[in-house]
């Protein structure tokens, strides 16, 4: 009797923390958005991590610098990777061997291994984080690499690798400099939010399972936010064949103030 009053007593603590960090966020869209709990026990630095991170970063920065040279530069963003990398992570998840290896002790000597278990929203998120760093954090392409193409075509001058991966480097991580010198005003106060990140939030929380809360009050299955993700992302693909194929026309008119001709706000 007493291990289940201690138990009691314990999830009722767990559900008052888990109220009380709630009410700590004072933005309401934060509250809706992101989660005010942790799960710990989920791998993040993981063999599947490194490798679609890696791969991502190198792949998503070759496309983008190779595409920034055209008339018309087309930028390859992490949404594709959000999106196209998610099934790869799933399939490592279940083709690789769940076997254990013991680290060498100069590395802590503890146990991994290749598969440590599903999928997780942590191992999605730190490989899109990869991914935004190859494609610049969406600019396409290093913003300093057409100052060394400038000084090579236009003034003809030559410049070694090295000073030119100094200046690439540095302009690069900048802004995590500035973002460390500033911490303490524009990254950890809770009043600091950035409205851009709520949509990566809800993207990964949309990719990754379904809540409780999205079930029906009759106990049915209703639609998850995968689903509905996955097939308005199937429509807009089939939609675009339209205005960006066969009718062009389509991008240049505006259908709103075509329909409501005599209204002010269209």
């Amino acid at each position: 009797m007493d291990e289940l009053v201690d138990i009691e007593r314990g999830l009722r603590g767990a559900v008052a923390e888990e109220e009380e960090n709630v009410d700590d966020l004072p933005i309401e869209e934060v509250r809706l958005t992101v989660p005010a709990t942790d799960d710990p026990s989920l791998p993040v630095w993981t063999f599947r991590m490194w490798t679609l991170g890696l791969l991502s970063c190198a792949l998503m920065s070759f496309l983008n610098q190779f595409f920034s040279y055209r008339t018309e530069p087309l930028i390859v963003t992490q949404i594709t990777v959000q999106v196209a990398w998610l099934p790869l992570g799933h399939l490592l998840a279940r083709v690789l061997p769940r076997r254990k290896f013991r680290a060498p002790v100069l590395l802590g000597g503890g146990e991994w291994s290749l598969n440590p278990g599903p999928f997780n929203m942590k191992e999605h998120v730190l490989v899109s984080i990869f991914a935004n760093a190859g494609c610049a954090f969406g600019n396409g392409s290093a913003y300093a690499v057409m100052i060394v193409d400038i000084i090579r075509a236009f003034y003809r001058r030559s410049i070694s690798f090295f000073p030119a991966w100094l200046l690439i480097t540095t302009t690069q991580v900048l802004g995590y400099g500035w973002a460390g010198l500033m911490r303490k005003y524009v990254v950890e106060p809770a009043q600091m939010w950035w409205p851009g990140t709520l949509v990566q939030v809800s993207l990964f929380r949309a990719l990754h399972g379904k809540n409780e809360e999205e079930k029906t009050e009759g106990g049915g299955g209703g639609m998850s936010q995968a689903k509905f993700f996955l097939i308005a992302l199937a429509c807009s693909f089939a939609w675009y064949a339209v205005p960006g194929y066969l009718f062009p026309t389509l991008t240049s008119v505006s259908w709103v103030c075509w329909v409501f001709s005599k209204s002010v706000t269209a």
